[in-house]
């Protein structure tokens, strides 16, 4: 059999960019978001409902 290595290990690959949703996955961000979405649904529904 014929011998097909180049002596060397191939080089590791670069890491990739990490995208947006890499970033929504992240938990302090997701638990600020649902705060501030909460937030403003409660002051949607005060200005629907009682105003």
């Amino acid at each position: 059999m014929v011998d097909t290595s180049r002596g060397e290990a191939p080089a590791p690959p670069a890491e990739e960019p990490r995208g947006c949703l890499f970033a929504l996955s992240q938990p302090p961000l997701m638990i600020f978001l649902a705060v501030i979405g909460s937030l403003l649904l409660m002051a949607a529904l005060h200005d629907l409902f009682l105003l």
